[in-house]
Formats: structure tokens, C-alpha cells, sequence
């Protein structure tokens, strides 16, 4: 073996050249595994066998245990991957539609993110001690995300201000929660409807006091008026 030295600008040089495609190939990797992963657990349950995610995701069994070493590992990062991707849809929504469009597309892709998590509810509710952050990551991400779409839609009086994103989060999960076993498509629908019902009672210019923007009840009919005189006489 030579005793000659290293030239050390070289070897940094080598070094950084290789660590960017391992990082880029670990993080793709990684996303791949929590994908596949979610999916396996949508139709198979949390239990679902490791080597039917490393087959869907594309890698070895030994990738998905160098990733997380525990099935706890994997279902905690796949629940904060899912919690994640539909907080960062929010900014994203913003730019690309008006303020209450961009309110409508995402309380509908927090009707996608509902049908994720329903695959990981068993471990989620199971009390290890492995999930018990979760439910404080999910607050700390999404009603943030929310806030953002809400008040910019109330601003622009889109929709109605006296509402909370606490209780449409959770309007959201329960109106999910009962079409669960007839497929997305009627949850889809009842939460159009709850958008809709967003928007009653809205002020086109973001300035009516909640409960003030209701409209007037209409005026009776002629017939129905001259019925109601003669009754008087």
C-alpha cells in the first residue's frame, strides 16, 4: 500500500460528488416506501406483511428495516407524510385559485387525507406509546394551513366569519366518518354541500357581521296577500 497522502481538495471534492446522489436516492426511496406503504395499509391493515411494501415501493426488505427498524417507525412517518402533503397543498391552492376555490379544493383534499389515515386508525388509536406526538403534529400542521384559506376567503367575503377551523376539521372528519362504508363519492357530495353552506349568510364585501349577510324572506304572492285582506274584513 503507498505511503503517498491523500490529496485532501480531492477527496472533499470526491465525497460531496457522492453524497448528493445518495441523499437524492435515500429521499426517493424513502417517499416510495411511505407511498407503497400507505397504500398496502388502505387495503391490507397496518399488519399488512413488509414484504408487500418493499415489492409495491420497488426496493428490498432490508431498505424498508434501514428506514425504520420498527413497523411503529413507519406508520408514524407514514401518518406525518400524509399530514405533511396536505398542509403543503394549502400556499399552493392559494396561488392558483381565487381564495374561496383554493377553501373548497383543499377542505376536499382533507377529504383524501381522512381516507389515508381510516388505514392507519387501528395502530393510531392502539396507545403505543410510539403515536402519541401525532395528534399534536397534526394540529401544529393542518389548522395553520387552514387559518391561512379561511381568513383569506372570509377577507374577501367568500365565506361566512364566524367559523373556526377546529369545527370544520372536525365537521370534515365526522361527515367522512358516515359515508365510510359507501366509498369517497358521498363523502365528496356531503362536503360540497358543507362548502356551500360556508358561503350562505357571506358578504360579497367581507364586511357583514356573522349572522347579518341571511337573505330576506321573500314577499308573498298577490293572491296570497288579497286572501289575507279579505280574511281581516
Amino acid at each position: 500500500m503507498s505511503n503517498k497522502p491523500v490529496d485532501q481538495g480531492k477527496g472533499l471534492a470526491h465525497r460531496g460528488r457522492t453524497d448528493r446522489p445518495v441523499r437524492a436516492d435515500a429521499k426517493r426511496n424513502t417517499d416510495a416506501l411511505l407511498k407503497a406503504a400507505m397504500a398496502v395499509f388502505a387495503t391490507s391493515g397496518v399488519d399488512a406483511p413488509v414484504r408487500a411494501i418493499a415489492l409495491r415501493a420497488g426496493v428490498g426488505v432490508g431498505t424498508v428495516y434501514r428506514h425504520f427498524p420498527q413497523r411503529s417507525d413507519l406508520i408514524a412517518a407514514v401518518f406525518r407524510h400524509e399530514v405533511d402533503a396536505c398542509a403543503d397543498a394549502a400556499p399552493v391552492l392559494a396561488v392558483e385559485h381565487g381564495p374561496g376555490e383554493a377553501l373548497a379544493r383543499w377542505i376536499q383534499r382533507y377529504v383524501d387525507f381522512i381516507a389515508a389515515k381510516r388505514g392507519l386508525a387501528t395502530a393510531l388509536h392502539s396507545g403505543d406509546p410510539a403515536f402519541e406526538t401525532l395528534p399534536a403534529y397534526f394540529e401544529t400542521r393542518l389548522r395553520p394551513a387552514l387559518r391561512s384559506l379561511l381568513d383569506a376567503a372570509i377577507a374577501e367575503g367568500e365565506v361566512r366569519a364566524d367559523v373556526e377551523p377546529d369545527d370544520l376539521l372536525r365537521a370534515v372528519a365526522r361527515l367522512c366518518m358516515s359515508a365510510h362504508d359507501d366509498g369517497p363519492g358521498p363523502a365528496r357530495r356531503m362536503v360540497a354541500l358543507l362548502v356551500d353552506g360556508l358561503r350562505y349568510g357571506a358578504s360579497s364585501s367581507g364586511d357583514t357581521p356573522p349572522g347579518h349577510g341571511l337573505p330576506s324572506p321573500p314577499a308573498p304572492a298577490p293572491a296570497l296577500s288579497r286572501q289575507r285582506k279579505r280574511a281581516k274584513r
